[in-house]
């Protein structure tokens, strides 16, 4: 089995579509996406939350340069801050297993199977 999925999309593109799930994961806690996105995300945002433990500045610059620079209308804060300061401490004593995908139903328009990707907590 090939070690990441493809999904019609060169490289740039991908990379670019799964930074901004992800990051999208973690500043409104869920989103909505068709089922292989989410598990291609799921290892994405699993990735950043681990970063968000570790808490130190290496581990700030890194999960900067993995997520867009997106920041919450309601508290003001970027993506990065949310990941540190709020969903990372939920998550202090568990090693692993931060998402969780529902299956929901196909899209109406191609059929595609629809998922929700959740962080647990």
């Amino acid at each position: 089995m090939a070690k990441n999925r493809k999904l019609g999309r060169t490289s740039d593109i991908r990379k670019s579509m799964l930074r901004s799930l992800a990051t999208e994961v973690i500043v409104n806690g869920q989103i909505r996406t068709t089922e292989t996105r989410a598990k291609e995300v799921r290892s994405v945002v699993e990735e950043l939350i681990t970063l968000g433990k570790r808490g130190d500045l290496h581990a700030r610059r890194q999960a900067a340069a993995e997520m867009h620079k997106v920041s919450n209308p309601e508290t003001g804060k970027n993506a990065v801050q949310i990941l540190f300061d709020e969903v990372a401490p939920k998550f202090e004593g568990v090693n692993g297993g931060y998402t969780r995908i529902y299956k929901l139903d196909n899209r109406k328009g191609d059929n595609a199977p629809m998922a929700l990707l959740q962080l647990t907590k």
